[in-house]
């Protein structure tokens, strides 16, 4: 199924064991383990999230990468964005794509964001408990493309009128990521690929012009912290809880945000002047890593999901042409954030479908509407 936007979805390539894992978390560790020990921390707490038509599977299994593309492909998911891991030279979870990339399958589109934070023991990318950390150099920059490049020849590559769709979760943390920027695309230019069509994921600062550090866009990361933070439940009972009569000591440790004002709050916010891509979630709770200080978004459903999704690819149809009409969805797979479409034993296929009629509908609809 095919429509006039380009959704993509974001996806972890995670749920494999590595050796790092082993070390930091005990052996055979995954992300399955956290998704399994969540428990309700509130009454009405939706916890936890169980995988239904995929099971708990493997990444290194070529059967799993093909039922999800599959899968994709079906409810109008244009391609993955897969995160990419570089410290200085080192991969981690590397295989699921490296396979991907040598096998030729699954024949989805694909492109890259590279999660450039330190890894730490708090799962947030502060800087404390560093396990991997990152050290900048102009002299990394150019080996780090420069190994990106038999990605960006394959044909499978998303590409934005010709040029390799490269996104970048923190480029705050660059010390000088218009120079970066120069060293990447001169590369790329220099390799055959062409030049770069590089996006810059805006969670940590929105206002900044991505053409004064070397970019060429901006995506929106959803949830934003902004949003989360302003439509945070505050003192009183909260109408999720008072359903259930009941204030607990969980609810009080966490931030707990409703899905409708997050929407809200974040379709109310006007588009900027320069290229800025519009992203949703369908829903996030990341309890299963964090028992205090999580962030859990309540009372999501297909129908508000596909509500925020539908409106987006309206804006996006209205606002963008040909290859820049993308819309991206956070995510395909982050089961430990509470944040899937991937089927659960919950709602099942329901946010599949709740995708595939969004972008529909909004391809057709006035972007006023």
């Amino acid at each position: 199924m095919s429509t006039n936007i380009r959704a993509i979805a974001l996806y972890l390539p995670q749920y494999h064991p590595v050796p790092e894992n082993d070390e930091w978390w005990g052996k055979g560790f995954t992300e399955w383990r956290n998704v399994t020990n969540a428990r309700p921390l509130f009454p009405g707490h939706y916890q936890p999230h169980l995988p239904a038509d995929l099971g708990f599977y493997d990444l290194r299994l070529p059967e799993v990468r093909e039922a999800q593309a599959d899968m994709a492909r079906q409810h109008g998911i244009h391609g993955f964005c897969y995160y990419h891991y570089w410290f200085n030279g080192r991969r981690i979870l590397e295989r699921p794509f490296n396979e991907v990339l040598s096998s030729g399958k699954p024949d989805f589109p694909f492109c890259l964001c590279w999660a450039n934070e330190n890894w730490t023991r708090t799962w947030d990318g502060g800087e404390t408990n560093i396990l991997l950390g990152q050290n900048y150099s102009h002299e990394d920059d150019l080996a780090h493309i420069n190994s990106l490049m038999p990605a960006f020849r394959d044909p499978r590559y998303i590409r934005v009128n010709g040029r390799p769709l490269f996104l970048v979760y923190r480029t705050g943390l660059l010390p000088d990521p218009k120079r970066t920027a120069e060293i990447w695309r001169e590369a790329a230019i220099r390799a055959g690929v062409g030049d770069l069509y590089l996006v810059r994921v805006d969670r940590f600062a929105r206002d900044i012009d991505p053409a004064t550090i070397g970019f060429d866009a901006t995506v929106e990361f959803a949830p934003d912290a902004d949003a989360m933070v302003a439509r945070r439940f505050h003192d009183g009972l909260p109408g999720f809880l008072s359903r259930h009569g009941i204030i607990s000591r969980a609810y009080t440790q966490n931030r707990v945000v409703r899905y409708t004002d997050l929407a809200k709050s974040m379709l109310s916010r006007p588009m900027p002047e320069f290229k800025h891509f519009r992203c949703v979630t369908p829903m996030w709770d990341n309890s299963a890593r964090r028992k205090k200080h999580a962030w859990i978004v309540v009372d999501s459903t297909p129908d508000l999901y596909q509500n925020w999704l539908e409106t987006v690819a309206a804006q996006t149809r209205g606002r963008y042409q040909g290859d820049e009409r993308l819309v991206f969805i956070n995510a395909w797979n982050e089961w430990a954030e509470g944040n899937h479409i991937e089927p659960d034993l919950k709602w099942g296929r329901a946010y599949l479908e709740a995708t595939l009629n969004a972008l529909e509908a909004g391809c057709s609809r006035e972007p006023g509407q």
